[in-house]
């Protein structure tokens, strides 16, 4: 290539993960921070990959979502996990840092890293030559933003995270749900719960009542744009029957199980209101709660949402959010290795693009880093194996229903199912680990005897 180096732009994890990978390929980076010549709301400090929220990376096991990413990028060189792991604090199963040792020193190792430029600029623009990687996370600055817009062709990237949760789909009573598409059109694609009056007035009376997350000054702000979007909460305090003529509506919801509910005979029948859960991914392990974006606290959610007939048992894989939240509709605009449909030489990672929590940031700054290097390097992309939990995130923030993307966590509902049922919840995900890890092995060993 004529371009005598890669861009990054965006020091959070996913950018410092990029920009390290870029060097350690041999490839000169420039690094593009814009803090402290812009400060943001949300950070307190100039380092690079600051933890702007908890000191921690989640579950250390790598029979968990999280561990298993952890692993994973332990496996492939990640600065940021070994980082984690060299000032990790006693945090009970949890990967946890001291942050303010964690970000230091990662910010003085890409500062002296020879083949890193390492500039405290606000770019504005996105470079329109050469192979460049944007992690500017979800904060990104308002210009970068409009121009992201521009380059995008959508006039629409969700500015304000409203997102309902999402279940896996086994955790689901298939007794109590049933499956249907409201008048039986087309194919029956939503998972029902439906409710008698009894349940939906418990159900009404504790959803109002539970103790909501406060917003941030910025936030708030960006939230009064969103009345079409209102939490499931704000419609509960808008009236008793406000969520029955909303996402709850029973109409035209019949549980062929039990007859036909059109019948007069079996007007009794007819549930007082259903839930609606859509299915989130190719599969149909993930299950999303239609209507249900919220602001409770999470452990509101848990106790309030598993009243529903049906979900007493569901386990979430992401809960409901609203929050400052710019990210782009990877679905529509993203290949697995996190480049740009209309433009390869333009990559992206971390929060931007749909991924949720900081490992997820780690893992897309190592795949995008390395698809850069490798564009620069004029070798062939790389995805990783379905099976493990950084390809199975990848494939799926790329393949998900562009209509109702929403950023996604590291989970188990998202990767391949095991060719044999187990019914044991901590021996599937022991499992997945050893197949994931095995997996990832024969991948290392396949991308070697090709670079050799």
């Amino acid at each position: 290539m004529t371009q005598d180096r890669v861009i990054v732009i965006g020091g959070g994890l996913a950018g410092t993960e990029a920009a390290w990978q870029i060097a350690q390929a041999g490839v000169p980076v420039t690094f593009y921070e814009m803090r402290p010549v812009r400060t943001s709301p949300a950070h307190h400090s100039q380092e690079l990959a600051e933890l702007v929220c908890s000191n921690s990376f989640g579950a250390m096991s790598s029979d968990r979502a999280a561990g298993l990413l952890h692993e994973e990028l332990r496996r492939l060189g990640s600065i940021i996990i070994g980082t984690a792991d060299r000032h990790s604090v006693p945090a009970g199963g949890a990967l946890a840092v001291d942050r303010g040792v964690f970000s230091s020193e990662l910010t003085t190792t890409l500062a002296n890293h020879p083949l890193v430029d390492f500039r405290r600029e606000e770019v504005t623009k996105i470079p329109s030559e050469g192979v460049v990687v944007l992690t500017t996370g979800p904060l990104t600055s308002p210009q970068l933003t409009e121009d992201l817009q521009r380059f995008t062709g959508m006039e629409y990237m969700s500015f304000f995270d409203a997102a309902s949760p999402i279940i896996v789909g086994e955790s689901i009573n298939r007794d109590i749900a049933f499956l249907a598409s409201r008048y039986d059109k087309g194919e029956a694609a939503y998972l029902n719960c439906p409710m008698n009056k009894e349940q939906y007035l418990h159900f009404h009376q504790e959803l109002s009542q539970a103790e909501q997350a406060e917003l941030k000054d910025f936030e708030r702000e960006t939230a009064k744009f969103f009345e079409g979007c209102l939490p499931i909460e704000e419609l509960a305090q808008r009236g008793e029957d406000t969520m029955r003529y909303g996402p709850l509506k029973p109409v035209g919801l019949f549980d062929a199980r039990l007859g036909d509910f059109r019948a007069p005979e079996n007007k009794d029948k007819r549930p007082y209101a259903v839930v609606q859960l859509r299915q989130e991914d190719k599969a149909g392990q993930l299950w999303n709660m239609v209507g249900f974006q919220t602001n409770l606290r999470w452990g509101e959610q848990k106790r309030v949402f598993k009243l529903i007939p049906g979900l007493e048992n569901a386990e979430f894989v992401r809960m409901g959010v609203m929050h400052r939240n710019t990210f782009i509709n990877s679905p529509e605009l993203l290949h697995p290795t996190l480049q740009f449909k209309t433009r390869p030489t333009l990559l992206a990672a971390g929060q931007l693009i749909g991924t949720e929590g900081y490992t997820a940031a780690a893992a897309g700054g190592w795949l995008a880093g390395t698809n850069a290097a490798r564009i620069f390097l004029s070798k062939n992309t790389v995805t990783l194996p379905e099976t493990t939990m950084m390809g199975a995130l990848f494939e799926f923030i790329s393949s998900a229903s562009p209509k109702h993307f929403q950023p996604m966590p590291p989970n188990f509902g998202i990767i391949p199912q095991l060719s044999t049922k187990i019914r044991s919840k901590k021996e599937r995900y022991g499992k997945y680990r050893d197949r994931a890890l095995a997996d990832l092995e024969l991948w290392q060993a396949d991308l070697r005897k090709v670079s050799s």
